[in-house]
């Protein structure tokens, strides 16, 4: 399954009313990245009024959280979420920074100022095509290494670990929709041993 995330970090920023919008865009593989990226934004811009902020993971798009970290209820969080969805990407976390002016925004003037502080960050970074992949363990005897390096060579899965002693082990990260196949490929081999 495809999917839209970006390549790399990127910021921005704008002033409303004399309050200044620092935004932040990561790309991330899970939750628990995204909140740590959040609570070191938390940790960096410490004198900071807020730090809101809202994440998507998987190619499905289910998985998403979002904060108004003390804003009125629904004028921060989930307006950066609805750019997040707006661009259709996902495996993003995005974290605006607000230093209060001193003038209230009032509620669409927030919503509207956060709305636009995550479109500027989103703006800011390479949005790219990516596709949802999978890892595959497999041991094997060493004498078959020859046929299992020609078999991943010719695949488009690259190797994340490995280990080669009397029985070799390796992980392999690729496109999920190339898992079946390769697996049927590795099952024909002798002594291959899927975990």
């Amino acid at each position: 399954m495809n999917f839209k995330t970006i390549s790399a970090p990127a910021e921005a920023s704008f002033t409303e009313q004399k309050s200044k919008f620092l935004s932040f865009i990561n790309p991330v593989e899970s939750a628990e990245d995204a909140k740590a990226i959040v609570k070191d934004y938390a940790k960096r811009f410490y004198d900071a009024r807020h730090v809101c902020w809202a994440y998507m993971i998987g190619a499905d798009r289910l998985t998403f959280l979002s904060s108004d970290n003390g804003e009125p209820s629904g004028t921060a969080g989930k307006p950066i979420l609805g750019q997040i969805n707006s661009f259709e990407i996902t495996n993003v976390v995005i974290a605006v920074v607000r230093y209060f002016g001193g003038i209230k925004l009032g509620t669409s003037g927030l919503i509207a100022a956060y709305r636009e502080a995550a479109r500027l960050a989103i703006e800011a970074a390479d949005i790219v095509e990516s596709k949802e992949m999978t890892n595959i363990s497999f041991t094997f005897p060493y004498i078959a290494m020859n046929d299992v390096m020609k078999l991943i060579k010719s695949s488009p899965a690259r190797i994340s670990d490995q280990s080669f002693d009397n029985t070799c082990a390796i992980t392999l990260s690729l496109p999920l929709d190339d898992a079946p196949a390769l697996l049927v490929a590795l099952s024909k081999l002798s002594g291959v041993s899927v975990r």
